[in-house]
C-alpha cells in the first residue's frame, strides 16, 4: 500500500504497466499525472497503482514495481 493510504500524493506506490495492458487500464487522472511529474524513471507506462480500480477485465495484468 502507498504511504499516503491511496490519496494519491506521494508515489511510494510508482508502478509500470506491461506494455500489452497500457492500453487496456483506464488512462492517468489530472492529479495522477501532476504527482508522476516528479518521479525518477517516469515511462509512458508510469502509474500509481493506488489509483487503477482494478476490475474483473483486469485479471491476468502485469504490474512491475518501480525503484522508489
Amino acid at each position: 500500500m502507498a504511504e499516503c493510504g491511496g490519496a494519491c500524493s506521494c508515489a511510494t506506490c510508482h508502478s509500470y504497466i506491461a506494455e500489452d495492458w497500457v492500453a487496456k487500464v483506464p488512462p492517468r487522472e489530472e492529479m495522477e499525472d501532476f504527482i508522476l511529474e516528479d518521479v525518477e524513471e517516469r515511462k509512458a507506462s508510469s502509474r500509481l497503482t493506488c489509483q487503477i480500480s482494478v476490475t474483473q477485465e483486469m485479471e491476468g495484468l502485469v504490474v512491475y514495481v518501480a525503484e522508489n
